[in-house]
């Protein structure tokens, strides 16, 4: 498969910028997969739809008090508390309504790193990144991104095949409108509103780009900010030319703590309610919170998670989640511990004594749970191997300190493993070199006809010296190609 120049690359970038003020790496070449790590992600897509689907009756069936198991006593109370905890009781109420039982996210996102254990998934997003961005390079990689608004991703160049892309036939754009478009099974055509917050205003060019594709193949999609949207009796409506038109499904591209900050949420909560609006994702903060992934290795939930999951996908995700810990600073009775990893050879009495750890036992990262705006972008991760002491105290103190409104989880570190790519160095005239980095990837899943639908992947590949990989200018961000045998190079 022939190389993308240097200059293709930057020229198309140049003509249809993805992110407001953002650069990075360039690669000649995509990303390659094996089948077998393929099947892989189409299992992790089924396993994580499952978890979903178990988590909605978990927190349900905790809020409600009721029985977790059919034919054995377990209450679980302390889940609803650990999963509300900070929200506003409106949001909880929301959360719970009957009318939103069987509402899951569109789209799922598991950032999962490459070790040489395999696969390791540290977050599950619901309300991800990147799905413009991705498409983009889809069609980019498969030689169907020549110009803004071009539309034909069967286009090759080189001998290029876009059947090669993850996610070939532009699987993301048109899934992604699919799985919107579900919402409203009645509507021929529904219009659908992409709407970003200024919190999250680095994405809206992709979003923008997401939009003008859909249009372009005669969808009503359209990306517009919170204040764009009025009500009009119990509907939500924005100005077309000077007619206002009717929404049938808004995507909502922010977090739940930006509520406060959106004047026209009240209007979006009364459509919702009226049944005049379908929310994507559903505005559930438990279905965002990364705690969910420490209640999966809960040593009291563990029958409720092997009675509510296919026992592929438990085994699957035993696998894949690295142990986890919530950072609840509740006093222990005397002679009691944490159910947590050791400090200084001895089990832990308090998450303080996390502060005497050693470098080697301080594996652990340190981040919190959700609905807080240091929730995403690696904003509050705290790696305890690669700071000083008094870094990791002070991350410990600050976890303990929020727990009352925000609680962090604890999970143990798992170091990707170094793999070699090609990419574009930074000389004037640049050139491609095979270097050592390591890898984050993040598949994107679409739920259509209950089912997780893997419609394309993002590579995230940093130099070897980063610990914690995410999008910063020094990574290059990749599609992905299915390469036969090949694979992964070392």
């Amino acid at each position: 498969m022939p190389e993308l120049s240097f200059e293709r690359i930057k020229s198309v970038l140049a003509g249809q910028p993805l992110f407001e003020d953002k650069t990075w790496q360039l690669s000649p070449d995509a990303w390659p997969l094996t089948p077998e790590q393929v099947a892989q992600l189409e299992a992790i897509g089924t396993a994580c739809l499952e978890f979903h689907q178990a988590l909605e009756t978990l927190y349900l069936r905790s809020a409600a008090g009721k029985n977790l198991l059919r034919n054995k006593p377990l209450l679980a109370p302390w889940v609803a508390d650990y999963l509300d905890r900070g929200k506003p009781p409106a949001l909880i109420a929301h959360a719970r309504e009957a009318k939103n039982r069987g509402a899951f996210p569109t789209v799922l996102r598991p950032d999962l790193l490459l070790t040489d254990e395999g696969f390791v998934l540290t977050e599950l997003d619901s309300v991800p990144g990147g799905i413009g961005l991705t498409a983009f390079l889809n069609r980019l990689y498969a030689g169907g991104a020549t110009a803004p608004g071009r539309n034909s991703p069967e286009a090759t160049e080189g001998g290029r095949a876009p059947s090669d892309v993850l996610g070939a036939g532009d699987a993301m754009v048109r899934n992604f409108h699919a799985s919107l478009a579900s919402l409203r099974p009645g509507a021929r055509n529904p219009l659908i509103a992409l709407v970003v917050s200024d919190e999250a205003a680095t994405y809206r060019p992709e979003m923008q780009w997401l939009a003008l594709q859909l249009q372009m193949q005669g969808k009503r999609v359209f990306c517009l900010r919170p204040e764009d949207i009025f009500p009009l009796e119990n509907a939500l409506f924005f100005d077309v030319e000077g007619n206002p038109e009717k929404i049938d499904v808004l995507y909502r591209f922010f977090e739940l703590f930006d509520l406060e900050n959106i004047r026209t949420q009240r209007f979006i909560f009364e459509s919702w309610a009226a049944g005049e609006v379908a929310i994507a994702p559903p505005m559930r903060p438990f279905q965002e919170e990364k705690l969910t992934l420490a209640l999966f290795h809960h040593h009291l939930l563990q029958d409720f998670w092997a009675e509510a999951l296919s026992g592929k996908s438990l085994k699957l995700l035993r696998a894949l989640i690295p142990p986890s810990w919530i950072m609840d600073p509740a006093p222990l009775p005397p002679g009691a511990v944490l159910d947590g990893p050791r400090a200084a050879g001895r089990a832990l009495n308090d998450w303080r004594d996390l502060v005497g750890a050693s470098q080697k036992e301080r594996d652990l990262i340190i981040k919190i749970s959700g609905y807080h705006e240091t929730a995403w972008g690696a904003r509050s991760v705290v790696l305890g191997s690669d700071c000083s002491r008094e870094e990791w105290q002070a991350g410990v103190e600050r976890a303990i300190g929020l727990a009352a409104t925000n609680l962090h989880v604890l999970q143990a570190y798992r170091k990707p493993r170094r793999v070699r790519h090609v990419v574009y160095d930074r000389n004037p005239s640049p050139m491609p070199r095979e270097v050592d980095g390591r890898l984050r990837l993040c598949p994107y899943y679409f739920t259509l006809d209950g089912r997780a639908r893997l419609s394309g992947a993002l590579a995230t590949f940093c130099p070897p010296d980063k610990k914690i990989i995410h999008g910063m200018e020094d990574a290059a961000l990749l599609p992905c190609v299915v390469k036969g045998d090949e694979g992964t190079r070392e």
